[in-house]
């Protein structure tokens, strides 16, 4: 037997947020001289080496100290709080280009809830970007951790179970197979997997790279596909 699902749960930052290109650019603002260039693809193989220190701050916080970590390689400039400037880039990154119309034709057919390891401040500067389309939005300062932490799911649907909805219910969508198609696969989501580096050219960008694929039950290169597939009524899950 099979239903619809009446919740998507949505990763944001590289999923519905395009944040390779807020990066890119925030960091070209900062050098600041026209024609100046940067090689942003090493540039994000660094950052992802970076961003799992044992020592890490949350995110975009933790963008701070990578910038000056990385700021001599790359040619960046220092001590004006450029880095203060980077962390606060976050709240203006740039959707995807079909982020904000797909998600108000996916609120047609669903409540849709943000998960992100944003902290919350940064995800509201999101939530605008994307024109407020969620029915609930958690980050990880209500979490408490980041994904791919098992608690963070149990948290999201210890909220949605006063709203009648359990795991059951959910469809979860994201790019990133580290932090978000694997683990939910593992727990028994149903997993829609929006593969936006396909692109350009794959690989994994700024998010971690996995050993092995998790072969999710949804698979686009776009959020627009994802809405097709609704308007179709195609999206279903096994009872």
């Amino acid at each position: 037997m099979t239903r619809k699902p009446k919740v998507l749960t949505f990763d944001v930052v590289g999923t519905l947020i395009d944040f390779e290109n807020g990066m890119k650019n925030a960091l070209l603002q900062i050098l600041g001289k026209e024609g100046a260039t940067l090689d942003f693809e090493a540039f994000l193989t660094e950052y992802r080496a970076l961003r799992n220190r044992p020592d890490k701050l949350l995110f975009p916080e933790d963008l701070a100290p990578i910038y000056l970590i990385l700021a001599e390689k790359f040619s960046l400039p220092t001590g004006q709080g450029e880095e203060k400037a980077f962390v606060q880039s976050a709240t203006s990154w740039p959707a995807f280009n079909d982020s904000v119309e797909a998600l108000k034709r996916l609120q047609k057919h669903f409540h849709l809830v943000a998960m992100t390891n944003a902290r919350r401040w940064a995800f509201d500067g999101m939530d605008k970007t994307l024109e407020y389309p969620f029915f609930k939005g958690f980050t990880v300062d209500e979490s408490g951790c980041e994904k791919p932490d098992p608690q963070y799911f149990s948290y999201v649907l210890e909220q949605l179970a006063p709203d009648g909805y359990t795991k059951e219910d959910v469809l979860h969508v994201a790019q990133s197979q580290f932090h978000d198609i694997g683990i939910a696969r593992e727990l028994g989501y149903t997993v829609c997997w929006i593969e936006r580096r396909k692109a350009v050219g794959g690989g994994f960008g700024g998010t971690v790279a996995v050993q092995e694929l998790t072969t999710p039950d949804y698979h686009y290169h776009t959020l627009a596909e994802l809405a097709d597939a609704a308007d179709r009524g195609e999206l279903v899950m096994v009872a």
